[in-house]
Parts: structure tokens; C-alpha cells; sequence
């Protein structure tokens, strides 16, 4: 079975780190998803914040959420660069992360994220980049 077909039979518990952080999935269809995630204690820096790398996380695993179904039954990925802008902090509450392929080639696929306080006025919090390598899958 696929990690696709695990997701959608299984949802969150087919991602260990789903499980960890309380990740959700909204929605994941071919170029597009969408998961939240609650902002816990555990998971604030030292000073109070959202640890910044838990807002790349929520991004990366949408990004792939999204490229996901538009690969072959013999392809993979694997995220070969990323790069986060932090444009506000978040303390508490949920966050939203909404992902989309900007272009998928033969080998390396363009990814963008953004992440959302979903506090009703859909604060941003960050922006995401990425660059997926679309591999044979293992």
C-alpha cells in the first residue's frame, strides 16, 4: 500500500510524526493540501514562542501532501531544499499550513507553503519554498 493510500485509509495515523505533533489533514488532492495543527506548550521555544521549525515542518508535510498524488506508482520524493520566511510568532491557539505545486518536472518538483494562524483573521506566520526530487520509489 502507498503512503497515499495509507493517508486516506488512515489518516493521521499513518505518519508517526502526525501522531507527535496532533497534525491533521484537511484536505490533500493532486497539486493542493491542507493540514492544522495545535500549538501546544511542549512544542514552545524558550522565550514562549511556536518553535520556529515546527511551522517548516506543518509546511513540508503539506508540500508533500500535495505532490503526492501526482506521482507515479513508481515515484518518491525527497525535499531537497527549503527555505522559511518567519513573518509573525504564534503562542497558542491552531495553525493552518496550505501548500501547492507550483511545478512538477520529470525529476524535481517546486513547491510553495504558507502557514496561517487560524484564529479567524488568518494571521501568516510564514512562507515556505521547496524543491522535492522525484525519485523511484523504495
Amino acid at each position: 500500500m502507498s503512503y497515499l493510500e495509507k493517508i486516506k485509509k488512515d489518516g493521521r495515523q499513518a505518519n508517526p510524526f502526525f501522531c507527535l505533533t496532533g497534525i491533521d489533514i484537511v484536505n490533500a488532492e493532486a497539486g493542493k493540501a491542507v493540514l492544522t495543527m495545535p500549538v501546544r506548550p511542549d512544542m514552545h521555544n524558550g522565550v514562549g514562542w511556536l518553535q520556529g521549525g515546527m511551522l517548516v515542518a506543518i509546511a513540508d508535510e503539506a508540500m508533500a501532501l500535495a505532490l503526492y498524488p501526482l506521482l507515479e506508482k513508481d515515484e518518491g520524493i525527497a525535499t531537497i531544499a527549503e527555505s522559511t520566511s518567519f513573518i509573525k510568532g504564534i503562542r497558542k491557539g491552531t495553525i493552518l499550513a496550505e501548500a501547492q505545486v507550483i511545478k512538477k518536472g520529470r525529476r524535481v518538483a517546486f513547491m510553495e507553503a504558507v502557514v496561517w494562524a487560524d484564529d479567524g483573521e488568518k494571521t501568516l506566520l510564514s512562507r515556505t519554498t521547496a524543491s522535492f526530487a522525484i525519485t523511484a520509489a523504495k
